[in-house]
Order: C-alpha cells, then structure tokens, then sequence
C-alpha cells in the first residue's frame, strides 16, 4: 500500500451533543460505535455519496475503521472514523458524516462529536491520557480549538489533550 500525503481533515463540528440529535425534532438517539466490518463496506461508497475511500483506509493494517450508530438503528451507519493507536497517542486518519448528516438538510447532528470523544475514549483506554492527534486544513485550526479544544502545535498539526478529552468524553459517554 503506497504512502498517501495526509492533506488534513476538514469535518466541521456542528453541535456537541449528548448524543446525537435529530435536527428537526431535537430528539436525542443513544448511540453505538464498533468495529467497522467488510460487509459494512457495501453501502460505504463514493457513488452512495461518502467522500472518502474507506474500502482502502479499511484495508489499512495499521489502521481501524470504527462505525456509528443510533442503537436501536444498527443497520444505519451515521458517520465512520479511522484511528491509529501510536505509542503515547491516538492518531485520527479520518472523519466523516454519513451523506445525509451533512450539510444543512442532515438529519442528525453531533456525528463528528461523538466520533472525536470516542477517539478520546479509546487514547485513555490504551493509557494515553486521552491525547488524540490529526492534521487540521489551516482554515479549521480555529474551528477545532474552539469546538474540540484542540491545540495548535505547528504547522497544522492538532492534539487534544486530557483535559479537553475529558470534557469531550463526559459529553458522549456519560455512563
């Protein structure tokens, strides 16, 4: 597998939830996140209208895919995230809404959110403290130290540290 040049993730984080939130009603949906399997990779397509290739980021040794779903829906896929464990962090790869929690007729909000805090739950659960890092696109730096509390530590590279991760965590994972 050929070394691609991480361009930055560029997901927006449009409502810290405590879960994720249907856009019209308000409603709150618990939710699930695991491992995404080779079967999930059917519906997960640039023609279905996902944007990036997760059939080549699933085949990643180093690399998991993890999925998100509302509960009681485990057969909808809300957003997908691919980590990377390092040795004193967790690296986000990519980050993605389901085509239709994007934009301003999505139907769930709070998908990027979660799928971060869960990053962040995963850093503390291989004792990491909670860090998680990525590359930012230069115009999002800001938006992800406001929203994530991310630091900017160069260039446009970003980490979430324990403190913020906790806050995220208790947003999503209460119990």
């Amino acid at each position: 597998m050929k070394n691609k040049k991480e361009t930055g993730l560029d997901f927006i984080i449009d409502k810290l939830t405590n879960s994720i939130e249907n856009v019209v009603t308000g409603d709150s949906f618990a939710t699930d996140i695991s491992i995404l399997s080779k079967s999930d990779l059917k519906t997960i397509k640039k023609s279905n209208g996902w944007i990036f290739n997760w059939r080549d980021e699933h085949k990643n040794p180093s690399r998991d895919v993890y999925k998100l779903k509302i509960v009681n829906k485990l057969n909808i896929i809300q957003g997908l995230i691919s980590l990377e464990i390092k040795p004193d962090h967790v690296y986000m790869h990519l980050v993605e809404s389901a085509p239709f929690n994007k934009h301003k007729n999505k139907m769930y909000s709070g998908v990027p959110g979660n799928l971060v805090a869960f990053a962040c739950k995963l850093s503390f659960q291989r004792g990491h403290d909670g860090n998680v890092s990525f590359i930012s696109k230069t115009q999002l730096i800001d938006h992800y130290t406001e929203t994530l509390g991310a630091v900017h530590i160069g260039k446009q590279r970003m980490i979430i540290e324990t403190t913020a991760a906790l806050k995220l965590i208790g947003k999503y994972f209460q119990n």
